[in-house]
């Protein structure tokens, strides 16, 4: 089977770190999806930094609120692959949805720090991506990103940051939208009170 001599979910994770079987080890410990998560977080702390980083990609999809903690402390780790791909877990919500998204009482003060002062361009880069989430709900986000899209070495970080700040792309996709009232002969017809307002817009009775 996968042409492993031991398949058990700690021999995968080892497996992360062996260039030839990476991928086949990943892509199967991601398919046993909660069952292997006990191995992979007992991964972060492998002495192989290439498992450490694989380890937080699997978080990416995988994580469950007994792993946050762990995979929020390895954008602290010396390897800066590792951090990058910490980061990136913590950052993506794509993958995992709303349920287990960190808040900015996790994870901003590590993305800020890190945003302003990581020697890695790639990891500045992902954390400004992470602080971008939170542009909308706490002004230092914003504030950090402006210094850092004026600031930063790398131009690379620097379009980043400009993406999460007032009057960049993602900035202005992710405004929250104040909800629409109905007009006021609907509600009289409908009988609505205002608390029903939103919930009449989600079906789309506006006329």
């Amino acid at each position: 089977m996968l042409g492993f001599v031991r398949t058990d979910n700690e021999t995968l994770v080892s497996c992360l770190g062996d260039s030839q079987r990476a991928v086949t080890a990943y892509h199967e410990l991601l398919r046993r999806d909660e069952d292997a998560v006990s191995a992979i977080r007992a991964g972060l702390s492998h002495e192989n930094p290439a498992v450490r980083e694989g380890c937080c990609r699997l978080l990416d999809h995988l994580v469950d609120t007994d792993s946050m903690a762990q995979l929020i402390s390895m954008a602290d780790d010396p390897d800066a692959r590792v951090r990058t791909a910490a980061f990136h877990a913590l950052a993506c919500d794509r993958c995992k949805g709303d349920t287990c998204a960190p808040g900015a009482d996790q994870v901003l003060e590590p993305a800020l720090r890190h945003m302003a002062t990581d020697p890695d361009a790639h990891v500045r880069a992902m954390a400004a991506e992470l602080v971008g989430k939170f542009v909308h709900t706490d002004g230092r986000a914003v504030t950090a990103l402006e210094t850092t899209r004026a600031q930063d070495p790398s131009p690379t970080v620097r379009k980043k940051a400009g993406w999460f700040t007032p009057g960049g792309t993602i900035y202005k996709r992710t405004v929250p939208r104040e909800p629409r009232l109905l007009p006021d002969h609907v509600i009289e017809k409908l009988g609505l009170h205002a608390c029903d307002h939103v919930w009449a817009l989600g079906f789309g009775i506006d006329s």
